[in-house]
């Protein structure tokens, strides 16, 4: 029996984005933290320095390391920096490894946009037919709904910074992405349908999330084999074959690992709801919404799909001690899912997200022009007096260009307030604009305005400079034994220091030693001759250590 979907559209309902104004929207989020910054700690500085030591050949491609220490899981996202800061030697190499990461950044968008066009495509997912005629084409409605997946993940806090990363977690979410569109697609685009789900999930595993990758195979396999078009059915085999490859990718890069972590019930509960509640905003209530509404049509493929992919990424998150990394895995399903709510919204809900957003992102833009300003001209006096009790030793700059483009966003910004509050707007995606627009903004505000002591403070560059003056640059090298891999890709590839972070002091060769002080015992032949700690940190910090 079908019954009715809950979606009435009418045709003005089926409008889609200006592709200029949404080409512009992708622009300001994706391009903003490429230039004029180092790598961050943590997980972004130790990435760049695995992919640093392959390309000037301090360590082998199948084995990337740092200072003597092996990366975990697949070097497949190493090869990728690598092979760009090889590729392109006139440019600094943080910003060449950073490129392709953008890339993988601009390919999930393109992907959740087409998956969530495909799955609005099938007749289960069409709004229902008015008597008279009068409801959105097909086409029109499809691409109205792919418009509000591409701004429901845009809009997704979460991958705010874990996107603008160069980690493997970037890849696995291009994985994930191409998985969702090989599953999406499968009844229209069969031939791509099945090159995508060959090549997702070994790039899945190689990207160091082998069981994910696995268990994506079976679940996708069980809801292909479940559909009524014959093409689909065909692709389980093509996804059971794809996770076979992912297996032995895994093998043959040594990926495996084992990264369950366990935590109590009611700390990892909450946990979850704490991480879900800020890291899926505004998807998640979105796609509970979608869930409620369509509940008599949750076996059809534009429900069951992302359904399934976020239920994988959701369990493997609580497995792995609500970690946020494995969470990151579920925003394009989440995003495709929100998208079907946006025909059954009811307008007092769309009215609340938009007043909601005005505010919050508003008064966010707010703060950045008043730190700026207390930056460049002084006024107001704390900001800047707060900055330099927190960064020691910062001092800002001025950028005219940054000052442009941040010009230029809060009046795009104030003109799409305008717009979206000065009349009933009838676009399906009209819900979703201004938390992605305003998502942007902050985004973009925060690149531009306030960058100089973001990057003073989350760099490591500040306290390579400050290490410097006590151990020269030809000294043979500097032990680092139970050091974080992010301070000794700093120390190598900021401080061009040769480092060896696995012999402990007593039988390393090294002159000098950097150790987490303070030392109570000084091993035998080694005295401390300074004390150094980062610009934002009030602790003891690190002690340098000279063999005597």
């Amino acid at each position: 029996m079908n019954l009715p979907t809950p979606a009435i559209v009418a045709v003005r309902g089926g409008q889609r984005l200006p592709r200029l104004a949404l080409l512009f929207l992708c622009a300001a989020y994706v391009i903003p933290g490429l230039f004029g910054r180092d790598p961050w700690r943590n997980a972004d500085l130790s990435s760049f320095g695995f992919m640093a030591s392959i390309a000037q050949g301090h360590t082998p491609w199948w084995e990337p390391a740092i200072g003597g220490i092996p990366a975990a899981g697949g070097p497949l996202p190493y090869w990728l920096g690598a092979i760009a800061i090889q590729a392109l030697p006139f440019l600094d190499a943080a910003l060449a490894a950073r490129l392709p990461f953008a890339l993988i950044l601009v390919c999930v968008l393109v992907l959740v946009w087409y998956s969530s066009f495909h799955l609005a495509c099938t007749d289960a997912a069409q709004p229902v037919a008015f008597a008279f005629g009068g409801e959105a084409h097909a086409i029109d409605y499809a691409r109205a709904l792919a418009d509000g997946a591409l701004l429901a993940l845009i809009a997704c806090l979460g991958l705010l910074q874990l996107g603008h990363e160069t980690t493997p977690e970037l890849l696995q979410l291009g994985a994930v992405s191409l998985y969702l569109y090989a599953l999406a697609s499968a009844p229209f685009r069969v031939v791509k349908s099945r090159w995508a789900a060959l090549l997702s999930l070994p790039m899945l595993a190689a990207s160091g999330a082998p069981a994910v990758a696995l268990a994506l195979a079976l679940v996708g396999a069980l809801v292909c084999n479940r559909s009524a078009f014959k093409q689909v059915r065909t692709l389980s085999t093509w996804l059971l074959a794809a996770g076979l490859l992912a297996a032995l990718s895994a093998w043959a890069f040594n990926a495996w690992a084992w990264r369950i972590h366990a935590k109590a019930e009611i700390e990892l509960g909450l946990s979850m709801l704490s991480l879900i509640g800020w890291f899926c905003w505004p998807a998640w209530p979105l796609a509970l919404w979608t869930l409620w509404r369509w509940r008599n049509h949750w076996q059809r493929r534009h429900i069951m799909v992302p359904l399934s992919c976020a239920l994988v990424s959701l369990v493997t998150c609580v497995l792995m001690g609500a970690s946020d990394r494995a969470l990151l895995l579920s925003l394009p399903a989440l995003a495709a899912l929100a998208a079907f709510a946006l025909p059954t919204l009811q307008r007092g809900i769309a009215a609340a997200m938009d007043w909601f957003s005005v505010f919050f992102f508003s008064a966010s833009a707010l703060f950045f022009w008043l730190y700026y300003s207390s930056m460049q001209t002084g006024w107001p006096a704390t900001p800047l007096a707060n900055m330099r009790r927190l960064a020691q030793g910062f001092e800002p700059s001025f950028n005219a260009a940054a000052l442009v483009l941040a010009l230029s966003a809060t009046v795009a910004w104030l003109a799409l307030v305008r717009w979206r509050t000065a009349r009933h707007q009838a676009a399906l995606w009209k819900s979703l604009v201004l938390p992605a627009s305003g998502v942007a903004l902050s985004w973009l505000l925060a690149m531009s305005l306030t960058l100089q002591p973001f990057d003073y403070a989350r760099s490591d560059r500040p306290l390579v400079e400050r290490l410097r003056p006590h151990v020269p640059s030809d000294a043979n090298c500097i032990a680092t034994p139970h050091q974080a891999l992010h301070t000794m890709a700093a120390l190598e590839f900021q401080g061009q220091w040769k480092i060896d972070g696995r012999n402990p002091l007593a039988i390393s060769p090294c002159q000098f030693a950097f150790v987490n002080g303070p030392v109570k015992d000084l091993p035998e032949g080694w005295h401390q001759i300074a004390q150094v700690r980062r610009p934002t940190e009030r602790g003891y910090g690190f002690a340098v250590l000279r063999r005597q």
